[in-house]
């Protein structure tokens, strides 16, 4: 700070002398006589001190001169304009002192330090950013920012900060999201047409486009499309506040397809969840899975006073071990337990020792061709750990339980959808006669899950293709993870015992579309360099899925993506004899396991498309 003012002391005192001596010669017509010298030269060393003196309390010298800001401005003027105040005091009080100046000298000399002031400031940045940008190599490819809202303008200004530049990226303007043209400019940064950019009418070729991460999948999607026409490479960017937040850095990323599929930020009642979890002992099963281990992740953002992960791999809570010790979570207590939920004395002693207040229950087989082929595990896994988890819950009070459900537990075709539909039926019934509040929460598919069908698509790729894809016209519904959390997260803290709550999962996905975007994400095109080969209907799959039955079709919303499901719950009389049927057929082949099993579940499938007849009577 001592070499910094021995070199910006000199500099104000130039400035302060040259401020005060054009003041004089704009109001005498540049033509000075011997009063007017003698007025200068009396007022000059008095005008200097009481300047400097503002300058060192206002810490003029204390800001960074090469990122000046608008606050910088604002106390600058600040200071002046009280300096003007005081010269213009002295006038008054004191006019016959060799230290008073003219009024008129006074209010130009107040305009004249303020532009030099700023303007000193503004040239030092300017020269910084210039020495800057000579010092770089590297050569930049040029860039615009997708908006001109507040986003994309945090963006660029959290860029300009880096001289304008961001890696080998150079922003030369701003895309109007709008669409339509516009001649206008921010920030010196003209603002340009998306049709501007396809027909290269900008004043540089664009070779990038960089779309914040807010932006909708649909726009995204179609972006892409055309920006592959016209040979432009998209790219990801964070916004300011995922920046903020240490969720991301200020780096350009590739787009991936959950990018794609991304829908418009939900809304969560923040205040509900975290009343339902802050201070909490949460309990998640299948914490090291894809959904488990993010709602781990979220959860840890809401204050548990406890989480207790609990998953049968080792490996995968070893990994979560890791993850969570390189962060810092505070006074919050983390406890990983390797376990299954059909190991009885496993629960018992998880429960008696940690008195879980709330459990989310994810752990589950999922994959449908599988467990199609294997009935046995899937009824022992789904269901009846589900039950064995429902009960030590019920036996030990527990507050609240949330079962992660599926949409192929409506009207099953397949053995994983039938065990889910019974897991579901069993929380209803029960929701009956504990005191603990026992939620279902029903949604499709989720992007990137473990043996899902990105992952695998990624593979195949990576492999040369062709990509499998069992029909054209297969449809899915897709939910990113960290979106399905949340949702879960919501319908937990208001939901009531026994309701089966339905994520609205928006428009389906065509299977083949998936492919292809995927295939066009890897830099590849569809079919010169990777083929779709179709396979045709795995045992179990539906062409579609059902999110609903048809009464639950017109259902209630608790939430603007919740939709309140209904259905028919049975008494746990009927929920156990149906259980002991399925385990006296544990022992038999796999076929004639799943024809008891189908032979239950279709009893409640009819009883569920019943309730549907029934309010349609009623309706009419």
């Amino acid at each position: 700070m001592r070499h910094r003012l021995a070199i910006i002391l000199p500099i104000y005192t130039i400035l302060i002398t040259a401020s005060l001596f054009f003041a004089f010669c704009l109001r005498f017509d540049f033509t000075l006589g011997n009063a007017e010298w003698a007025r200068f030269a009396g007022a000059l060393p008095f005008v200097i001190a009481a300047k400097l003196a503002i300058a060192a309390i206002t810490r003029e010298w204390n800001r960074s001169y090469r990122h000046v800001s608008i606050s910088d401005g604002v106390i600058i003027s600040g200071a002046c304009g009280f300096m003007t105040s005081v010269l213009l005091a002295m006038h008054y009080l004191i006019p016959q002192s060799p230290m008073t100046l003219p009024r008129s000298v006074t209010l130009i000399d107040g305009l004249i330090s303020l532009l030099a002031m700023l303007g000193f400031r503004i040239a030092c940045r300017m020269i910084w950013a210039r020495r800057n940008s000579t010092n770089r190599n590297q050569p930049t490819e040029t860039a615009l920012i997708f908006g001109s809202d507040e986003s994309a303008i945090g963006i660029w200004k959290m860029v300009m900060s880096s001289n304008g530049q961001l890696g080998r990226y150079r922003i030369v303007g701003f895309i109007n999201s709008s669409g339509e043209r516009q001649n206008s400019l921010i920030g010196g940064q003209q603002v340009y047409s998306l049709e501007d950019c396809w027909e290269s009418k900008t004043t540089t070729p664009i070779q990038h486009i960089l779309v914040p991460t807010s932006t909708s999948g649909r726009v995204i999607r179609d972006l892409l499309n055309r920006c592959q026409e016209a040979d432009i490479q998209l790219h990801k960017i964070p916004t300011v506040e995922e920046i903020v937040e240490g969720r991301f850095r200020l780096a350009v990323r590739e787009l991936d397809i959950d990018d794609l599929l991304r829908r418009p930020p939900t809304k969560l009642d923040l205040d509900k969840i975290g009343q339902s979890i802050t201070g909490k002992t949460v309990l998640v099963t299948g914490g090291a899975g894809s959904i488990g281990s993010e709602l781990c992740r979220q959860i840890m953002g809401f204050k548990p006073l406890k989480l207790i992960l609990f998953d049968h791999s080792e490996f995968g809570v070893f990994k979560m071990e890791r993850e969570f010790a390189s962060r810092d979570f505070g006074n919050i207590e983390l406890c990983y337990l390797t376990g299954s939920i059909l190991d009885p004395d496993a629960l018992e002693g998880a429960f008696a020792r940690h008195q879980p207040e709330i459990v989310f229950h994810a752990a589950a087989y999922k994959h449908v061709p599988l467990m199609q082929d294997n009935p046995y595990a899937a009824i022992r896994n789904n269901f009846m750990g589900t039950k064995a988890l429902v009960d030590t819950a019920h036996k030990h009070n527990v507050e609240r339980f949330v079962l992660i459900s599926t949409d192929k537990a409506v009207r099953p075709t397949s053995v994983m959808g039938a065990t889910k539909l019974l897991a579901e039926k069993y929380l209803q019934a029960m929701s009956e006669i504990s005191s603990t509040k026992f939620i279902t929460v029903r949604f499709g598919n989720v992007l990137n899950s473990v043996g899902s069908v990105v992952p695998t698509f990624r593979k195949q790729i990576e492999l040369g293709g062709p990509v499998t894809v069992t029909h054209k016209d297969m449809v899915r519904y897709f939910m990113t993870i960290p979106e399905a959390v949340q949702l879960v997260l919501q319908a937990g803290a208001v939901g009531s015992s026994g309701n089966v709550l339905i994520l609205d999962m928006g428009e389906p996905v065509k299977i083949v579309d998936l492919a292809k975007d995927m295939i066009s994400l890897s830099g590849l095109s569809y079919p010169d360099d990777i083929d779709i080969e179709f396979t045709g209907l795995r045992p179990g799959e539906k062409m579609y899925e059902e999110l609903f039955y048809e009464h639950e079709q017109s259902a209630p919303k608790i939430h603007e993506k919740i939709i309140l499901g209904a259905g028919y719950a049975p008494s746990t009389m009927q929920i156990n004899s149906d259980l002991q049927q399925l385990e006296g057929s544990l022992n038999e082949s796999p076929e004639e396991l799943a024809e008891t099993l189908w032979q239950v579940v279709n009893r409640y499938v009819a009883l569920d498309d019943g309730q549907s007849e029934t309010r349609s009577r009623s309706a009419a």
